[in-house]
């Protein structure tokens, strides 16, 4: 037997060495030029979050950049639809709910001072948390029903996949624990009409679900294979009952043309825009936006982030909310979006909006996030090795009446 085994690899030795004795107009040369880059993807990422963040986040990047290369942390969003001792099971594994680890301490009193959009200006300026009539907003109020669990800071334990019980739905579904915070910020109420106006692959989506008031909800994403696998998730997690017509709508139109659609009709509207999706274009060549065959897609992508959130701005009711979200650390992208937004609906649609404070949110959740410091519009999650999520920006916007 081993004699044998000698004299297959002495054959394929002599094999491979035949190619010396082929004629070069008939050897095959190996086209790697065109099939491996000479800078991938994810090296002109990190190229280009060099050059920008570093200047963006100063003292900052250098962390956040050892973060974003390193294994990313989890959460696990709880499903109140599903039965077992789930939740009971992953407390024993030492995980905690963080919508209910808050700090309650050192938050902005009643009197702290709200952003809001400056008439006639692109900058803003400040003034009191009140809103039009002058009457003072409500505290922020978090849903008692959405629960997100998360390994303590510093432990990187990974979850297990997810069982289905009896019925075939899961348990819980793994995301960015940041994720969530926009869903919380929205606030959904009782018999609220919502909008998930880019609702793919569905994590915010199932998050509003589990707030358990939703009147009717409206999940649309542009791309077809994308809402596909959006319906895929909302069948694993939600009794069938739930997913009627008259409770829960899917589609896939294009969201920048929403505002022609259904424009005034809802209480709430998330935008969870497509962006560069920093973290995923430093870990991952399949499918990154900084493929060079994609540039001009990337260099547009501002763009139709403005367009998205404008519709979602002219889709809301008067007196709704809107909550502007990425996964990118790119002002270009955040605060800048916003800012052209706000302008764009107030001088072409006479559309007023006032920006909502959500700074409670950095002290309450500042034992599970590091939040980025003094922003003028909105807040962001930034990585750090100690709490590895995010990144993730939201901004909350009030339309006037």
């Amino acid at each position: 037997m081993m004699a044998l085994l000698l004299d297959t690899r002495l054959l394929l030795r002599k094999v491979k060495d035949l190619r010396c004795f082929t004629p070069k107009r008939n050897r095959v040369k190996e086209k790697w030029a065109a099939t491996r880059a000479k800078y991938p993807p994810t090296i002109l990422a990190l190229q280009h979050f060099d050059a920008t963040y570093g200047i963006q986040l100063g003292q900052l990047w250098p962390s956040v950049r050892v973060a974003l290369l390193s294994e990313r942390k989890y959460g696990a969003l709880f499903n109140n639809f599903s039965h077992g001792a789930v939740l009971a099971d992953l407390e024993a594994q030492g995980c905690r709910d963080f919508t209910r680890d808050t700090d309650t301490e050192a938050q902005p009193g009643p009197e702290q001072e709200s952003k809001v959009v400056a008439e006639g200006e692109s900058s803003y300026v400040s003034m009191k948390k009140s809103d039009a009539d002058g009457q003072q907003l409500s505290p922020l109020q978090l849903s008692p029903h959405i629960k997100c669990l998360v390994f303590p800071r510093g432990d990187i334990t990974r979850f297990k996949p997810a069982k289905p019980d009896m019925l075939g739905l899961l348990g819980y579904y793994l995301m960015d624990a940041a994720s969530v915070l926009p869903c919380l910020a929205l606030d959904v109420q009782e018999g609220h009409n919502v909008l998930d106006l880019c609702a793919a692959p569905g994590g915010k989506s199932l998050a509003l679900l589990q707030s358990q008031c939703i009147g009717f909800l409206c999940v649309n994403d542009s791309s077809v294979s994308r809402t596909t696998r959006l319906k895929k998730v909302l069948h694993s997690y939600v009794p069938k009952q739930l997913l009627t017509d008259e409770k829960l709508r899917i589609t896939s139109f294009d969201g920048t043309k929403w505002g022609e659609i259904e424009r005034n009709t809802f209480d709430r509207v998330l935008v969870d825009v497509p962006c560069t999706t920093d973290r995923h274009s430093l870990m991952e060549d399949d499918n990154n936006i900084f493929s060079r065959s994609r540039t001009g897609e990337r260099r547009k992508l501002p763009q139709l982030q403005v367009e998205l959130l404008l519709a979602g701005i002219q889709a809301a009711c008067p007196g709704g909310e809107i909550v502007y979200s990425t996964c990118t650390l790119s002002q270009n992208q955040n605060m800048s979006v916003v800012e052209q937004a706000v302008h764009l609906a107030r001088e072409n649609h006479n559309i007023h909006l006032q920006v909502v404070d959500v700074r409670p949110f950095t002290h309450m959740f500042r034992k599970t996030f590091h939040f980025a410091p003094d922003l003028p519009l909105g807040e962001m999650v930034i990585p750090h090795l100690a709490a590895n999520f995010g990144p993730i920006y939201m901004c909350k916007l009030r339309r006037l009446t």
